[in-house]
């Protein structure tokens, strides 16, 4: 009998592990966003605005392989001491997860996660801000490796303060 999933070279494809650790995409998704302009697109030339960008990243079990990690972006911007325009997107991802150490997932969920969905969030905010009649704003790259490494030596820091 002949293999069910033969390669185009004629060779056998290999077999899954069915213990390798898995982080694998399953679908991406924008869950909910708001734009707020308290006194609309009114710049009087003098368009410096003071930006405040805020990243959170959560996760909920949505069954015992599939996890729902979702990125929300805050972005808030000042001009001349009052509020231009506040924008929230919440881009999430629906990831399998499978056979992954508690430290690999939770650097799963902080890192690869919100690499993938990151971009999506950013042309949202892009579009919102655009639309609302601002200038175009486009976030610049985020680390979220250093990120991740920064919140886990400030853990550490902390528990060796507490102890």
């Amino acid at each position: 009998m002949s293999d069910p999933d033969p390669r185009a070279d004629g060779t056998a494809a290999p077999q899954e592990d069915p213990n390798a650790p898995e982080f694998s995409l399953q679908s991406v998704y924008l869950k909910d966003c708001s734009f707020e302009a308290p006194r609309g697109p009114r710049i009087d030339g003098n368009w410096n605005p003071q930006i405040n960008l805020d990243l959170n990243t959560s996760a909920d079990a949505i069954s015992p392989e599939l996890r729902e990690v979702v990125l929300t972006v805050t972005v808030s911007a000042g001009n001349g001491g009052a509020t231009a325009f506040l924008v929230e997107v919440k881009q999430a991802g629906v990831f399998g997860v499978r056979n992954l150490e508690e430290a690999d997932y939770r650097r799963a969920i902080a890192t690869l996660a919100p690499n993938v969905l990151f971009p999506y969030a950013r042309a949202m905010v892009a579009h919102l801000v655009s639309q609302g009649g601002f200038p175009q704003m486009l976030l610049p790259p985020v680390n979220f490796e250093v990120l991740y490494a920064r919140s886990m030596a400030e853990a550490q820091q902390q528990a060796q303060l507490n102890s």
